[in-house]
């Protein structure tokens, strides 16, 4: 009698089973068959491609160091790559991703600051604000940079004839 239970119990378990993957085939074929579903996925992505989630799922898990590293590794790479080539507002982009997740950012942009060309430092830093303003709403707030000599204070992009850039606001 005791193997009838466990045979029965087993038959009754591959029927649950084989129904409620029955009914997931179902759902997605009526979810896929709904007209707008090609238009819901399309307006989804273009939201978040819009709003800076990239399609890779956008930042790593920020407590799996390795993968914080990898992702930093990755974007710094990146960016060297596409500003080599002239692409500098991807480059710029990826290597401002790469300051997001650093564990020293203001070590990091002293390194760039002394490897990039002073254009496109000052692009880098242009980014970093925006994406200090989308954190805090705030939108008003011009970065600045100063000259070698910290003599006349301009916004980025507007002192190209420096030699030299130097942070003056950063946050």
């Amino acid at each position: 009698m005791l193997e009838i239970n466990k045979t029965a119990i087993g038959i009754a378990a591959g029927l649950a089973g084989t129904l409620f993957i029955g009914y997931c085939i179902y759902f997605d074929n009526k979810r896929r068959s709904d007209p707008d579903y090609k238009k819901k996925v399309r307006e989804r992505r273009r939201k978040n491609r819009k709003n800076g989630n990239n399609a890779r799922g956008g930042l790593p898990n920020l407590n799996d160091h390795e993968a914080i590293e990898r992702y930093f590794l990755q974007e710094i790479q990146m960016g060297e790559t596409l500003i080599a080539r002239g692409d500098f507002e991807s480059g710029v982009e990826h290597l401002a991703n790469a300051l997001v997740v650093c564990g020293q950012p203001a070590r990091l942009l002293q390194v760039l600051q002394t490897t990039l060309p002073p254009q496109v430092f000052a692009m880098l830093i242009l980014k970093m604000q925006e994406f200090g303003n989308r954190s805090s709403g705030e939108t008003e707030e011009v970065p600045k940079i100063v000259s070698a000599n910290q003599s006349d204070m301009a916004p980025v992009g507007m002192n190209s004839s420096a030699g030299g850039v130097i942070i003056d606001d950063l946050e």
